[in-house]
């Protein structure tokens, strides 16, 4: 069974055709990377993807279950870890968490072995009671990634995790994000840091102006050279080279 399967779909804002008759397919247990410049239409399909933006051309399916006929049931399926920074900023690490298991309807016990868990796994203990205001920018993105697993999805959706960490504590996502794939988690990473995208992926998916530019496993797309350097081949004319 694929995790997420995309067909032909368009999503439009006014004038504007965000995403023009996407169609492309994530199988599941793969790491997958979803690439393109600024405007190129990732975040509309992402929003797609989790809901947060309706379509009404094209079909999307999460582990075979329809996006839009069935949302509930494929919101469960899926965890997104944002770009922003969209937490309430005087709660707790913990309360931020726990608060994301109640939204997807897990029990108070339930919510607390969960929470544990993951503060453990991501080195968070010291830093469980602080607000979130409080935390480095590299502590606000474990938190980030630790929101979007509460419920343990089958499907992470990762927007730019590693955006404004220093260099040690990306090796150490890292680490987590491989382990997490090595056990069956199916990941869908964007990122502009595209040695993250080559170090850690599988498959990759190049999107430009709402449509796709290329797609393949990083083995065939780094064959003449680096995965920015075909990157920029593709995306050339959109960043004004």
């Amino acid at each position: 069974m694929n995790a997420l399967e995309i067909l032909h779909l368009t999503k439009e804002y006014g004038s504007n055709v965000a995403v023009d008759d996407l169609s492309f397919t994530v199988k599941k247990g793969q790491f997958f990377g979803f690439l393109g410049p600024n405007g190129a239409g990732k975040s509309t399909t992402i929003n797609c993807i989790t809901g947060v933006s309706r379509y009404v051309k094209g079909d999307i399916k999460l582990f075979g279950i329809d996006v839009n006929k069935d949302y509930r049931k494929a919101r469960r399926l899926v965890g997104l870890a944002p770009q922003e920074f969209n937490a309430e900023i005087f709660a707790s690490t913990e309360k931020i968490l726990d608060y994301m298991g109640g939204y997807y309807g897990m029990r108070k016990d339930e919510r607390a072995v969960r929470v544990d868990e993951l503060i453990e796994q991501f080195g968070m203990n010291e830093h469980r009671k602080k607000q979130f205001r409080e935390l480095s920018g590299g502590m606000k993105r474990r938190v980030m990634l630790m929101r979007a697993l509460i419920h343990d999805p089958d499907l992470l959706i990762l927007d730019e995790p590693t955006a404004g960490v220093d260099v040690e504590l990306r090796h150490e996502l890292w680490d987590h994000l491989r382990d997490l794939n090595k056990k069956g988690k199916t990941i869908l990473l964007t990122s502009h840091y595209l040695e993250e995208v080559e170090l850690l992926c599988d498959t990759v998916v190049i999107m430009n102006k709402g449509k796709i530019a290329e797609t393949g496993t990083v083995k065939d797309l780094t064959k003449d050279g680096t995965l920015e350097k075909r990157y920029l081949q593709l995306t050339k004319d959109e960043l004004g080279d």
